[in-house]
């Protein structure tokens, strides 16, 4: 009997061992690294905000006064008919912040003022505001007193201070060509000062 030698059993061996791992390999799992996700190509989608709870007012919480007034008149021509709602969204436009007495002495100077202004009629009793009164170049008046109405008026404080008012006044009328607008709106200012213990607001000059 012829025995192998030994080297040639200890490579028979190492190609068995080789063999059962490689048999072993097969069965195993094999984990493949998940392909790479492609790049957007399109703009990102919008992201979804949940809905909130609660009432979301549908007009801003601060608005302008004149932006509340305008949207308080009626349609132009409306006539006389008109003027409550106007004097109404004036009101409404600016809140009262003077006494009773101021306003009312306020009112009746403001619309002095714009009558004068606007028809000539008065303009006497304001020197400081027409100086021009009774010389030649006086100013003609623009408007017919025929067919001049105020249509709403109200007297508020002008920014802080208790002795600077405005007069806001809504008015109408024809002017020299015939033309009749409504609707027409006029800033005046007054300033309160008090001459030998009266005291009085007095209609400031335009700039």
């Amino acid at each position: 009997m012829t025995t192998a030698p030994r080297s040639t059993r200890l490579l028979l061996l190492c190609t068995l061992v080789l063999a059962a791992a490689g048999v072993t390999l097969l069965f195993l799992p094999v984990s493949r690294p998940s392909p790479p996700s492609p790049a957007p190509t399109g703009p990102a989608p919008p992201t979804t905000v949940p809905p909130t709870t609660g009432t979301t007012p549908s007009v801003p919480a601060a608005s302008s006064a004149g932006a509340g007034l305008e949207s308080a008149m009626p349609p132009h021509g409306d006539g006389p008919t008109g003027d409550h709602s106007i004097q109404q969204g004036l009101e409404h436009a600016w809140p009262a912040d003077l006494s009773p007495r101021d306003q009312q002495e306020l009112l009746r100077a403001g619309r002095s003022v714009l009558r004068a202004d606007a028809t000539g009629i008065g303009r006497n009793q304001w020197p400081t505001v027409f100086p021009d009164v009774g010389e030649d170049q006086a100013v003609a008046p623009a408007f017919a007193a025929a067919r001049f109405r105020i249509q709403a008026a109200v007297a508020r404080r002008e920014g802080s201070s208790p002795d600077r008012a405005v007069v806001h006044l809504v008015w109408a009328g024809a002017d020299r060509g015939g033309t009749y607008t409504d609707v027409r709106i006029t800033d005046l200012y007054f300033t309160r000062t008090t001459r030998k213990g009266i005291t009085a607001w007095d209609p400031q000059p335009p700039p």
